[in-house]
């Protein structure tokens, strides 16, 4: 629970590299980056695990990058989106729990969710559990009309909101999934990608 927002919180945020349609065919992985900071200025860290393309371990990864990190001092999560690596969906609410973190995922275009479940409907047998997880993230918000929105699990919208604003620097997106986003691509591109 955060009692006050304060301008040096540690947020870690998650992003993904990038894959081709033949990982998503091989069923091969992609690095999962999360980048830890000082509220928007000070990068205190970076954790890495590998996940599974379409896979269903994006969830536990993040647990476990947290929770046996040196990083003690963490006091919120924050995801680009839910699905990573494809339709890797991360349990949001599992996350929050397991880590003791409030979460909050950011989200450049909104996300259309029917396109979503009928996407996860043709192509996996388990449509209906990752389509489920999708839905457990919560109510999207929208921070900055068309441009940014949001969802919040453990914490208060208003909160969620003054933490998004204050991880901000030089672009929409937060910080710590800024950074993410740039060694994620670097990783399996060998180049940044823009974000």
């Amino acid at each position: 629970m955060i009692r006050k927002v304060k301008s040096q919180i540690r947020i870690i945020g998650f992003d993904d590299g990038t894959f081709s349609f033949k990982s998503k065919l091989n069923r091969d992985r992609t690095i999962l980056v999360g980048v830890i900071m000082k509220g928007s200025q000070d990068v205190m860290g970076v954790v890495t695990r590998w996940i599974e393309v379409d896979g269903k371990d994006a969830t536990e990864k993040m647990i476990e990058a947290i929770v046996n990190s040196r990083f003690k001092d963490l006091r919120v999560i924050m995801l680009k989106g839910v699905t990573y690596a494809g339709f890797n969906v991360v349990d949001v609410v599992r996350l929050s729990k397991e880590t003791g973190l409030p979460v909050i995922v950011v989200i450049r275009k909104k996300p259309d969710l029917q396109a979503m479940e009928k996407a996860l409907k043709k192509h996996f047998s388990d449509a209906e559990e990752r389509t489920s997880l999708l839905h457990k993230a919560g109510k999207i918000k929208e921070l900055i009309p068309g441009k940014l929105y949001y969802q919040a699990v453990g914490i208060s919208y208003e909160q969620a909101e003054e933490i998004i604003r204050l991880a901000q620097k030089s672009s929409l997106i937060p910080e710590p999934l800024r950074l993410a986003h740039m060694i994620a691509s670097a990783v399996m591109s060998g180049e940044s990608k823009k974000e």
